[in-house]
């Protein structure tokens, strides 16, 4: 299938990454974006002087941008500077205490000590069961397709010796006695559109993939990675096409032939990689006629993660004291946790995780200033919350509350200021039901259960991001584009 056509629908980060593998292919590969630039929902916002990531900013797994490079025989660094942030997390109590969450066994050990000297010695247990996580959901599965239930039939062995079944807060529970160390360790899920009251603790990887990677930050912020991947991209024989909404999957003699943007017209293609939300792909993107898996009702039934409310800003003044990334938790965590997944109520306490990038690059920012970027995790559009109402005064509970904690003097220190709700995240990003992660991880959308990366029902047809397997997260959209070529190799 070299030097046939491909297009990519969507410029996230599983989208350029796949973009990259086709391209080092052989493939023509055509990205068709509907925004004005490159990123997808690793779009940068510029304004008033001050550069926003609006998605993701941590990097986790380093080695996965370093071998897309090697594809084309560079190096990460000739293209963008990856530094090491310590500590990964701050980690702040609603009653002003706080644990600084790092890779350095010693110093993780003393903070746990500190609030409960038993639970320190359990902290080598946790790390094994972690690692054995890693060893099995990141190094053995990760770039598996799960596109036939046999694939997950034969992984079940090892991923039940793992307790895979088990949620993340019932196996930290395990661990830990602590109620806010019970909160440090099981937090992560969150990151990746999960509840840690029922995820399955696959998830729990994380800690282990932290520990032995680093947790990093891209200098010039994550847009300068979009950047360097558009650059390979480009100089490799592809092509962007912004402001190009595609609006249907053309469907030729039952497989995908190409793409019908906005206006009408057509590109053909022997392959089409979406990037899109998984669910809005086949609802919007596939005439339901040739969907018999995902039909309307299948996605109607299905869970989404909650949704995301981001305001970004920035300060005519700079504080020292707030750490590169820091979690500011409300009074409830389980309590919260229902309001957001199941209850779907937008309730009066929050937990945070605030963003300042001007700690380690103060370039974000004009002199003297602060860039912030502070996510309060939400119910999804399910809930019925008007926004257009609601986001000015849920904006202003924010602010309060980061005055009254760890930015004092706030309200008169505001520079600029921009908001992404859960509206947003369908109107502008395409995901349906405005989910911040596409598809919720839980157990049973999970591997199989998830939307293929080679469509059940369309030949041709690929999906990569955080609705497919292995899920959301930069290192699990930029892995599946992996499983992409891995499947496209499986056809050859």
């Amino acid at each position: 299938m070299s030097n046939s056509e491909a297009i990519v629908i969507g410029s996230g980060f599983g989208g350029l990454a796949a973009a990259m593998r086709l391209a080092a292919l052989g493939h023509r590969v055509t990205v068709c974006e509907q925004l004005d630039k490159a990123g997808g929902r690793a779009y940068v916002y510029e304004q008033d002087g001050f550069t926003f990531d609006a998605g993701p900013t941590i990097v986790t797994a380093p080695f996965l941008l370093e071998e897309l490079w090697a594809l084309f025989d560079r190096k990460l660094a000739d293209d963008v500077d990856l530094i090491p942030v310590d500590p990964y997390y701050r980690i702040r109590f609603a009653d002003g205490t706080h644990f600084d969450y790092s890779g350095d066994i010693d110093a993780m050990k003393a903070e746990i000590a500190r609030f409960n000297p038993n639970d320190a010695a359990n902290y080598d247990r946790f790390l094994k069961a972690s690692q054995k996580l890693y060893e099995v959901g990141f190094d053995q599965l990760l770039y598996e397709s799960f596109d036939t239930p046999w694939k997950m039939i034969r992984c079940l062995p090892d991923l039940i010796k793992t307790r895979f079944y088990s949620t993340v807060y019932r196996m930290v529970k395990s661990f830990f006695s602590d109620p806010k160390l019970r909160m440090v360790f099981s937090f992560h899920p969150l990151l990746i559109g999960g509840n840690p009251m029922t995820t399955t603790a696959i998830y729990l990887l994380i800690a282990h993939l932290e520990r032995s990677h680093g947790v990093h930050y891209a200098m010039g912020g994550t847009g300068s990675i979009v950047k360097g991947m558009v650059k390979l991209i480009e100089e490799n024989g592809g092509t962007f096409r912004y402001n190009a909404k595609v609006e249907e999957v053309v469907i030729r003699d039952g497989r995908a032939a190409g793409v019908r943007l906005a206006g009408g017209e057509t590109l053909d293609a022997s392959l089409v990689v979406s990037n899109a939300d998984a669910a809005a792909t086949y609802k919007y993107l596939i005439p339901e006629q040739h969907r018999r898996r995902w039909t309307n009702r299948k996605l109607a039934k299905t869970k989404y993660s909650m949704s995301l409310f981001v305001w970004y800003f920035g300060t005519k003044r700079q504080y020292p004291d707030v750490p590169h990334h820091m979690i500011v938790l409300g009074p409830r965590y389980d309590g919260l946790l229902n309001d957001i997944f199941n209850r779907k109520v937008l309730a009066d306490d929050f937990s945070l995780y605030l963003h300042r990038p001007t700690a380690s690059d103060p370039r974000m920012a004009p002199e003297g200033c602060d860039a912030f970027y502070v996510l309060s995790p939400v119910p999804n559009l399910q809930a019925g919350i008007d926004w257009r109402e609601q986001a000015e005064p849920y904006r202003k509970a924010i602010e309060e509350h980061l005055e009254a904690t760890v930015l004092p003097g706030l309200k008169d220190e505001l520079a600029t200021s921009l908001m992404l709700t859960p509206q947003e995240f369908q109107d502008r990003l395409g995901s349906v039901e405005g989910a911040g992660f596409s598809i919720e991880p839980v157990l049973t959308q999970t591997a199989w259960f998830r939307p293929h990366n080679i469509s059940e029902d369309i030949p041709g047809l690929y999906l990569v991001g955080a609705g497919t397997h292995p899920g959301a997260g930069m290192p699990g959209v930029i892995s599946s584009a992996k499983v992409l070529e891995n499947l496209l190799a499986e056809a050859s």
